[in-house]
């Protein structure tokens, strides 16, 4: 395989797996308003498990890590999603209960840095600031894939789990569950008073989202063969939300178009690119500049995002709901059942129809 090719499906297995953990970080903030500035922390947990889980005993391999039982695909991958959303239960537990916005931004964000402090210092975990390496390529030695023939192959089923995650996640998001994180993001105060318990269901939006993160992160470890903590700086989190924000919040369609323009084209292209004579590196300066003017120019000029958030209307007995089911009762009676006023997304604000 020449190295253009090389190039291009190292490209869609990224584009993949950033629209998997895009999906997953979307649930957490586009759909229940949690900002999870510790999003990159989820995704380590879930590679270092899924390489720790794939790798075999670590005794004569020149690393340091637990487990290491040479479980095979997609077991590792699996066990890597369900840690992560282990980790999320803690973290829920100590400060979802009780802090809210940017206190729990905050929070989350030391979280992050308090977890990555302690893989790159505690050797014995995961190799420290080594990092795991050498994890075994799934199903090379079944398949006898070489390095070249596996690139391709591992990013057709990448793109395989997300269109199966997309298809699962967009059922969530049109569950009454969806509703109800949407009614928790714009009010939760008015979702309480509605009988809905906020803590729980944002418990559940941490659940799945942390699965996902898990799962993309495990995929980049399979990928790679291998992870270390320069892979996942906190820095690392904001290039998540910026696909989300570029490809438009609260949109699982518009997560794909936001991995390809930020992930794929503004952050793992220009890493392909040769070197500016007597500048190296200065290409990956400018893109970093890029992806932040681009931030602020969809933020002044189009905060909804390439893709914007589809208006839904929670279904009424007798008038058409958001999946487009065909109202059954006669036009006057319809009439008479007609829906309020429109909510934008993000605010339970709507436009008076009464004049002055």
């Amino acid at each position: 395989m020449s190295g253009i090719w090389y190039y291009i499906f190292t490209l869609v297995f990224f584009l993949f797996d950033y629209f998997i953990l895009a999906m997953g970080l979307n649930i957490q903030y586009g759909e229940t308003g949690i900002l999870n500035f510790a999003y990159i922390g989820f995704v380590a947990i879930g590679a270092y498990v899924t390489g720790a889980f794939s790798l075999p005993n670590s005794v004569g391999t020149g690393q340091q890590y637990i487990l290491g039982l040479s479980l095979p695909f997609p077991l590792g991958l699996i066990l890597g999603g369900l840690a992560a959303c282990l980790f999320a239960v803690i973290v829920a537990l100590i400060s979802l209960r009780r802090l809210r916005t940017d206190y729990l931004a905050m929070v989350l964000i030391s979280l992050s840095l308090v977890l990555y402090d302690v893989c790159n210092n505690y050797v014995p975990l995961f190799n420290g600031a080594d990092g795991l390496y050498n994890v075994p390529e799934p199903f090379a030695g079944v398949l006898h894939l070489t390095t070249n023939s596996f690139i391709p192959f591992f990013a057709g089923v990448t793109g395989a789990i997300a269109v199966v995650m997309w298809l699962v996640m967009g059922r969530v998001t049109r569950s009454p569950l969806g509703r109800t994180l949407r009614a928790i993001r714009d009010d939760d105060v008015v979702a309480a008073a509605l009988g809905k318990d906020v803590f729980r269901n944002q418990l559940k939006s941490m659940l799945i989202g942390s699965f996902y993160a898990g799962i993309g992160g495990g995929l980049i470890m399979e990928f790679s063969g291998s992870f270390n903590p320069t892979a996942w700086l906190p820095g690392e989190t904001f290039v998540v939300f910026a696909v989300i924000i570029v490809g438009g919040v609260g949109n699982n369609i518009g997560m794909l178009m936001g991995s390809l323009v930020v992930e794929t084209l503004l952050v793992h292209l220009p890493a392909f690119l040769p070197d500016i004579p007597g500048h190296p590196g200065l290409i990956e300066y400018f893109d970093a500049v890029i992806i932040g003017v681009l931030l602020m120019v969809m933020l002044w000029f189009r905060p909804q995002g390439i893709v914007p958030e589809r208006l839904r209307r929670a279904a009424t007995f007798g008038v058409r709901d958001d999946l487009g089911a065909e109202a059954n009762l006669p036009p006057d009676e319809l009439s008479a059942l007609a829906p309020s006023p429109v909510v934008q997304p993000g605010t339970l604000q709507a436009r008076s129809a009464t004049n002055e």
